[in-house]
Order: structure tokens, then sequence, then C-alpha cells
């Protein structure tokens, strides 16, 4: 099915220990074949600052380079708040600055929400679907991914929940379906 496509991940919190981190590391073992997840650490990011558009900082550059290299996008958003956490809204932004140098445009992405509450994340995934919209990513729409309570699916520092790994499964298998769609055109 896949044939060498690249999936760039990024989005998982800041924190040593990041629950996200940890399913998004998981995640390179639920890949279809084919298919490789390099992760993004968006920390580095400074914020926002539209006085820049011309002489973008450097961790921005090597960003959007990346997404530009990859064939497809994987993005997990911890909940902060009922919404997208701050750094990676503001690493968005940068990725689509200046408006005329969008980065994201037409890139086929996948999006998973984790949470150590009951909703996994489901009220910033659709924040997140809604910027979706104005940046023009082909998104992957099923399944959707919440991961509720996902302290307790962590065991020796990998996502083990069956239920949650077979979910992920089928999104990435549908990723990497659109991202082939993509490279055969």
């Amino acid at each position: 099915m896949a044939a060498n496509i690249r999936i760039l991940g990024f989005g998982f919190s800041l924190r040593a220990g990041s629950y996200s981190r940890i399913v998004m590391e998981s995640a390179k073992s639920l890949l279809p074949p084919g298919a490789e997840l390099e992760l993004f650490d968006i920390g580095g990011i400074p914020p926002f600052n539209q006085d820049l558009d011309s002489d973008q900082p450097q961790s921005v550059k090597d960003f959007k380079a990346k997404i530009r290299g990859a064939d497809a996008l994987l993005i997990i958003t911890p909940e902060y708040n009922y919404s997208i956490p701050g750094y990676l809204k503001n690493a968005m932004d940068w990725a689509t600055r200046p408006p005329s140098d969008n980065s994201f445009d037409g890139k086929p992405t996948a999006l998973m929400s984790s949470s150590n509450g009951m909703h996994g994340g489901s009220r910033a995934q659709y924040h997140m679907r809604q910027v979706f919209l104005f940046i023009n990513v082909r998104a992957v729409t099923k399944p959707e991914v919440f991961l509720a309570t996902v302290q307790d699916k962590i065991k020796d520092g990998v996502f083990v929940d069956e239920k949650g790994r077979d979910v992920i499964r089928r999104l990435l298998s549908n990723l990497v379906k659109l991202a082939s769609e993509g490279k055969e055109k």
C-alpha cells in the first residue's frame, strides 16, 4: 500500500514525560509498511511576530522545510483550557506565514488528541479542525482519535491500550492512503 511515505509528526506537550509524545512515539510501531514517521519538536519556535515574515527565525525555517519535505502530517494535540495549546497554534501560525508561503497548503494531515480527562482532548481537536479549514490541509476525518484518561493507558513509556492502538493504526492507514494518492498524480 505505502511506498516510501514520509510522515512528519508534531504537537505533543512540551513537558518531559508528555503523554501525547509517548502516544506519538508509539505510533511509529503502528505504521503501514513503507511509511515512516519523523517527530519534530516545536518547543524552540519563538512567539509569532508578523514583523519577521520576511526574515523568519531559523527554527521556523526548519519547521517549514520539514513540513514541505513530508508527504503527510500527523498532529497530536493535548487539550489546555478546552482548546489548542498556545505553542502548537503558534508554530502553525508561523508555518503559514506569510500567506503566500503556507507550508500546510494541500498537505494530507491526520489529527489525534489526548487528555488525562474523560473527553480525550475532543474540544481541542474540534478547534484544530477549524484551523485546518483556513490553512487548507487535506484532512483525514475518520476515524477520530480521542484518547481519554491517557495516563492510564501508558506502561513503561509505551501506549499500550489495544483499542486506542487499533484506531491509531486505522487513522495512519487512511493518512498513508491519502498521501499515496497525492504522490500518484
